[in-house]
């Protein structure tokens, strides 16, 4: 039950920083009139552009969460086309279940970096407790509106 609450949480922390937003409220000078009395428009606010390192982030917590729980229909949704092309989904299934077996649930990543360039993205990052597990430079590809483990 902890497992799914874990991997729920990491979901919706990824749905919540796909949504970005800019704040609307307005400061002084928005409001404030020009010479003439008119009211002087509200300036523009540049919003970070859709995908950044914050999503590929949190997918990379979602991935590794699922598959360390042993949750293979989750892992295997977010492997990249290619890579779900390469692998049998009984195969995977069979690799999630085993890893999940031989370390256990528990383990968050931490001290996630994401660079991102385009719909390619490349995630370093450590595995809580083991350490042969850390990634550097991991592949990840933007598929549509989510980050797909792309490392097959």
């Amino acid at each position: 039950m902890r497992t799914r609450a874990t991997i729920v949480t990491a979901a919706l922390l990824l749905a919540a920083l796909t949504a970005c937003s800019s704040s609307s409220a307005p400061d002084d000078s928005a409001t404030a009139a020009n010479d003439s009395g008119t009211p002087v428009a509200e300036p523009t606010v540049s919003v970070p552009a859709a995908h950044e390192g914050d999503d590929l982030k949190a997918a990379v917590a979602v991935y590794t969460a699922s598959y360390f729980a042993g949750d293979a229909d989750t892992a295997y949704s977010m492997l990249s086309t290619r890579c779900a092309k390469k692998i049998a989904k009984s195969s995977y299934t069979a690799v999630v279940k085993q890893a999940s077996a031989d370390y256990g649930e528990d383990h968050a990543v931490g001290d996630v970096q994401a660079e991102v360039s385009g719909t390619m993205g490349r995630a370093t990052y450590e595995v809580t407790g083991l350490p042969k597990f850390d990634q550097k430079s991991q592949p990840w590809a933007l598929e549509g509106e989510a980050w797909k483990y792309d490392a097959c």
